[in-house]
């Protein structure tokens, strides 16, 4: 008798494992299961199926029409990942790829959707259990799994099999009967007699009714399918001093070895029980590098500490060489983003661990990390003795990774049996918001005085290519209260502030304020507008900020400007001179910081002010790249 033996690979085997349907308007609530595969069909962009949130949704949401929402799926349906995280203070609803979600108040659960690619080595149900003997999957005739919570915290209710008849429910247990519900969690099942005056039917769709002002959850209303999935233990929205966007590097090379590897991981798993990890407070990801590098789950993956942790344990060493600059650079352009979890108000910081030293050079990576707004840690473990520097490809390599060589941003660690006693130090650091500093780039640090020629020989046609001169360098800043500010003074004989640095917090308030800006005409002093200047604008500029002030002017001043200039130089403010048609050069080079052939610009007349807009941009990214910080 012949034997025949069949091999099949996981992803083929994957093809034949049941994926449950659901339809477009189940409710994430309704399915017990914290995390579970489903496949969604096709028209699920229609309004009529309600999502409430933004990345993070609640349980009340359309599974399918928040997947739409998310972007991981379009209208014509597919497969998703679910996953159960913890209920949030509140939802802010949003228009995203064609569907329009609501704001709510607060709610007990959440959940995120992601790609229907199952995890390796996680088994997903093939059929879902449900909190209510009406599953909405199921059909008459079909069997279902319900769920009812227990009223006392402690004990645990069983699954029971409910056969759903036409004209009649008739429940068979398998294990043990549902306990009774208790009285406070409100009753799970349907009167059909009089309603008392005031009582709220949630079987009615009432909730489909709600509006964003709505305060009936926060008296005490809850949708009765939502009881079931209640938390019993209080729900942490992680620690608002350390709101933090964090991502770790871990070296997975063959080099480190299984046994480093795992002393690695568990140095993560200290880092993420001792951050109260929440969407109010530090949120973190892991890319594990070698050859190449991978994410193991981003910044939206996880939502408190517990779940990260478990992640953490399931990571495989991926093996390889020790590419960690190749690892930087795939951070910055993937890690970071929108759709990853990146919340924008937090600060992103990076922490790079390597065993020994990396194989590829960071220095290059790091410095497009750090202008991008990313904070880069290095921590190396058991680095090259005296006779191993030989070997190592970029010496010093993590002084020129980190924005500052005082030791804040690196720490050496002698051996990975002593790593362990590198969290609190880290942490301390991390959570330090104010020192921060590499998360300030050219675009966003500075306070930019512009100090504008107004004198009769200008003109009022090319007053208004100025002022479009000045409007074309603004627009390039990220313009904000706590990025980079814009004022402006125009100057004859006298001074007029036109709008100072607290006056305007927007790109297109700036913008308009430009606009409005009225020709005024008269002589030429231009000592005394810096004098004004630095008295009116840069007194007023925070202690954080870079001050720059770009003076555009077309001719020789009537005042002495050697002696203002110098102040201004003295006071920190970094002066750019730009001069027009009749301008002194001489002038100009006076008036601009050293070096002056970096600081200064001559144009012969006035329409060809715009070619020098990128030049101007250039340079003073250039200059703020080159400072030392530390």
């Amino acid at each position: 008798m012949g034997i025949v033996v069949l091999t099949m690979k996981a992803s083929v085997i994957e093809m034949f494992l049941a994926v449950p349907q659901i339809n477009c308007d189940v409710k994430a609530g309704k399915i017990i299961n914290p995390e579970f595969v489903v496949k969604c069909p096709a028209g699920c962009q229609d309004p009529k199926y309600h999502v409430y949130g933004t990345d993070i949704y609640a349980s009340y949401s359309s599974v399918c029409g928040a997947a739409v929402h998310s972007g991981v799926l379009d209208n014509s349906g597919g497969k998703i990942l679910v996953r159960k995280v913890a209920g949030q203070s509140g939802y802010k609803g949003s228009y995203s790829n064609g569907v329009q979600s609501l704001s709510l108040p607060r709610w007990r659960e959440s959940f995120v959707v992601s790609e229907g690619k199952p995890q390796k080595g996680v088994t997903y149900p093939s059929a879902l259990t449900y909190s209510s003997a009406k599953s909405p999957a199921a059909k008459t005739g079909e069997a279902t799994t319900a769920y009812q919570k227990p009223p006392v915290p402690g004990t645990t209710a069983q699954p029971v099999t409910l056969m759903q008849v036409t004209g009649a429910t008739t429940t068979e247990a398998t294990a043990t009967s549902l306990p009774k519900p208790s009285p406070s969690a409100g009753s799970t099942t349907s009167s059909l007699g009089p309603q008392p005056v005031g009582h709220r039917s949630w079987e009615l769709g009432e909730m489909d009714l709600w509006q964003p002002g709505s305060v009936l959850l926060d008296a005490g209303f809850v949708p009765k399918e939502e009881l079931s999935t209640q938390s019993l233990e209080p729900v942490s929205q992680g620690d608002p001093n350390c709101k933090v966007d964090l991502s770790f590097l871990i070296d997975g090379s063959s080099s480190i070895g299984k046994r480093r590897f795992r002393i690695q991981k568990q140095f993560l798993a200290d880092v993420a029980q001792a951050l109260d990890i929440g969407p109010g407070g530090p949120l973190m990801g892991v890319v594990q590098y070698g050859d190449n590098p991978a994410a193991q789950f981003n910044l939206r993956t996880h939502m408190n500490s517990r779940d990260l942790k478990t992640a953490i344990e399931k990571i495989t060493q991926r093996g390889g060489l020790s590419n960690a600059g190749r690892a930087i650079s795939y951070m910055t352009k993937n890690f970071f983003s929108k759709a990853n979890g990146n919340r924008g108000a937090a600060p992103n910081v990076a922490v790079v661990i390597v065993d020994g030293w990396p194989t590829d050079k960071v220095e290059e990576a790091s410095r497009f990390a750090r202008e991008s707004g990313i904070n880069i840690f290095f921590i190396t473990v058991e680095g090259a003795t005296e006779n191993e520097k030989q070997y190592v490809t970029e010496p010093n390599f993590s002084n020129k990774a980190v924005c500052r060589t005082n030791g804040f941003y690196s720490l050496n660690v002698q051996s990975w049996f002593s790593l362990h006693k590198t969290v609190q130090p880290l942490l301390k650091r991390i959570c330090d918001t104010d020192r921060l500093a590499c998360s300030k780039t050219c675009w966003n640090s500075a306070d930019i005085g512009f100090v504008i020629d107004g004198s009769s020989s200008v003109g009022t046609g090319n007053f208004r290519t100025v002022l479009q001169f000045v409007a074309n360098i603004s627009k390039e800043f990220e313009i904000s209260e706590t990025d980079t500010r814009i004022g402006a003074v125009q100057y004859t004989y006298e001074q007029r502030l036109e709008f100072g640095f607290e006056d305007h917090s927007t790109k297109a308030d700036i913008l308009n304020a430009i606009k409005r800006v009225g020709y005024w005409s008269g002589g030429t002093s231009t000592g005394a507008a810096i004098n004004y200047a630095l008295e009116q604008l840069f007194k007023k500029s925070k202690p954080n900020k870079r001050k720059l002030m770009i003076l555009i002017t077309d001719g020789r001043s009537y005042d002495d400007v050697r002696i203002p200039a110098m102040v201004a130089h003295h006071k920190g403010v970094i002066t750019y001179a730009i001069g027009v048609a009749w301008a002194a050069q001489d002038e100009l080079e006076v008036i601009a910081t050293h070096p002056a052939n970096h600081h200064s610009f001559f144009v012969d007349e006035f329409d060809n002010l715009h070619k020098f807009v990128p030049k101007v941009i250039q340079n003073i990214c250039t200059e703020f790249n080159s400072q030392p910080r530390n």
